[in-house]
């Protein structure tokens, strides 16, 4: 099946509950995660360098969200960079 080289579907959010406080950031916002975590990376943090909570509760990424204020600023940053430097075309899975 062909997909996109870069798309939202790539990260995860975690959706804010008790535990974001203690561990994520002192701040209320949404952080990412790639969906997919790779060997060599810090797997127990989010992409702006958050620690996750201990039992994360996990939501897909919706462009809507990625635009709103509660949305960690750096995690934006560093999704955006990684669109830019996507591979333009199609990629066959």
């Amino acid at each position: 099946m062909a997909r996109l080289m870069w798309s939202l579907h790539a990260y995860q959010i975690i959706v804010p509950d008790e535990q974001l406080d203690l561990f994520a950031c002192q701040k209320e916002h949404v952080h990412a995660v790639n969906r997919q975590l790779e060997l060599g990376s810090q797997a127990d943090r989010t992409l702006c360098g958050s620690l996750l909570p201990a039992q994360p509760h996990w939501q897909t990424l919706e462009r809507k969200l990625l635009r709103t204020k509660h949305f960690c600023p750096q995690c934006r940053e560093i999704i955006q960079a990684q669109r830019k430097h996507a591979k333009p075309g199609w990629q066959t899975a």
